[in-house]
């Protein structure tokens, strides 16, 4: 059901870009929009609030955010929390942003989740979008909230969003015509009352509303995603499915034999170039080239706007990002690391020894899955942020060298002398950012500004 929006009351709970943003949609689509935080509003936001006449709280929540007539959450606020709790169980809806800013869309959508590379992908698609004849909008959990592009969107431009498992937990009718499934995780399972199971349905939301007209790609790879995606191509009216696998040869899909990329998207196999040739390097770009080439296809972009992305796509701000090299040694920022695999990613992408700077807030973490990486590739780690005692406890004993710092600034000048040359030094957290820094992001800037202060 999408709800009106003219002349309702809305109370829009959040007040970060996206909660803003979707107040400000609300409003110029003739709702009485009311915001409220439970902690403190930016004064950009604020700024943002009074230029458009939007009344607004923050530090809590007050009888005036409980007079919705139908709540929109920004992905920050958990469904657990009282005032969205109150919503529900007075029987009264609550909904995403990016729910509420599908109702105005005009695009097929693009939708990307998963645990780890979607950003990564999200931009992969946008660059190769840009290299084509098709026009893009590009939105979502990337930073660029929907409800301040989609009044842009129309049906000849695409809206490629990515999206996150709490975007998804309050959908409605969303619905992207090509979804993609990258990989699944434990992540965030704080929010899912530690539960690997809820955190994978959450993010099998995506595909909820899809018809027999839509596509869905998913990693063949990854067995939680496999057997889901098998068991609803099964049920009638299912939309099509397209596998991508950097391990085996398919019979549809996108895959590798003797070192080249292969389509069979029709029941014909096309080659489309050698996976040697793609810009970015690891196992998991590769995984994240071939899902952006199949979505791509999948939107019949056409091959030579594909094979030129892949060659030349330089990646993304704050994932596995060179900052640079000094004194023989490189420094790279893994920021948007904010998970286990994530940080088993960035191990796995290097050869020389590596000084680690992880930690932050905990998400429930299982370091055992990087231990033996840790052994055979990491010298010394520098643990930040409210889990260093845990990351204490589980990996100092698997490196030489280990020590705790308290600033983000402390931790790069002891990486810096005990870095040697032709090694790397890697801000790989591993941890959301919370705890520190006002985002991955910031905390990526920080790295940075530290780096090249030395």
């Amino acid at each position: 059901m999408i709800e009106p929006v003219n002349n309702q009351h809305v109370v829009v709970l959040g007040a970060a870009r996206s909660g803003v943003a979707g107040a400000c949609l609300l409003k110029r689509k003739g709702a009485s929009v009311f915001v409220s935080d439970h902690g403190s509003i930016a004064p950009d936001m604020k700024r943002r609030l009074t230029e458009a006449q939007i009344d607004f709280e923050e530090g809590g929540h007050t009888d005036q955010a409980r007079g919705g007539e139908y709540a929109v959450v920004s992905p920050g606020v958990p469904t657990s929390a009282p005032i969205v709790r109150h919503y529900l169980d007075n029987g009264r809806a609550v909904y995403s942003e990016l729910e509420m800013a599908s109702w105005f869309n005009q695009s097929p959508i693009v939708g990307v989740t998963g645990s780890n590379g979607k950003t990564t992908v999200t931009y992969w698609l946008q660059d190769i979008w840009s290299r084509s004849d098709q026009s893009s909008i590009m939105a979502g959990n990337v930073g660029y909230a929907f409800s301040d592009y989609v009044e842009q969107t129309q049906p000849d431009k695409y809206a490629i969003l990515e999206v996150s498992s709490f975007q998804l937990d309050h959908i409605h009718s969303f619905r992207p015509n090509i979804g993609v499934l990258l990989n699944l995780t434990p992540d965030h399972l704080d929010r899912y009352d530690n539960s690997f199971e809820k955190y994978c349905q959450a993010k099998f939301r995506l595909l909820e509303n899809q018809t027999e007209n839509d596509w869905i790609i998913y990693n063949y790879d990854d067995s939680t995603i496999r057997e889901y995606v098998h068991t609803l191509t099964n049920q009638k009216g299912a939309p099509g499915a397209l596998p991508f696998s950097s391990t085996r040869e398919l019979d549809r899909g996108i895959f590798i034999r003797d070192q080249q990329i292969i389509f069979n998207i029709h029941g014909k196999e096309e080659p489309l170039m050698s996976k040697d040739d793609i810009g970015l390097q690891g196992n998991h770009n590769l995984k994240n080239g071939l899902a952006s080439a199949l979505a791509a296809r999948a939107a019949e972009i056409h091959n030579e706007a594909i094979r030129e992305s892949l060659k030349q796509f330089e990646g993304v701000e704050h994932r596995l990002e060179t900052v640079r090299t000094h004194k023989g040694v490189q420094y790279i920022n893994d920021s948007k690391a904010t998970n286990v695999n994530a940080l088993w990613y960035a191990l796995d992408s290097f050869s020389q020894p590596i000084i680690l700077i992880m930690g932050g807030r905990d998400k429930g973490n299982d370091y055992s899955e990087v231990f033996e990486l840790v052994r055979q590739n990491v010298r010394a780690i520098i643990a930040i942020g409210e889990s260093a005692d845990k990351v204490e406890r589980e990996l100092s004993d698997k490196v030489e060298q280990f020590t705790k710092s308290t600033t983000m600034d402390g931790a790069v000048r002891q990486a810096s002398k005990w870095a040697r040359e032709n090694e790397i030094v890697l801000l790989s957290p591993a941890c959301a950012s919370f705890d520190m820094f006002e985002d991955y992001e910031h905390r990526g800037r920080v790295f940075k500004e530290s780096v090249n202060k030395l």
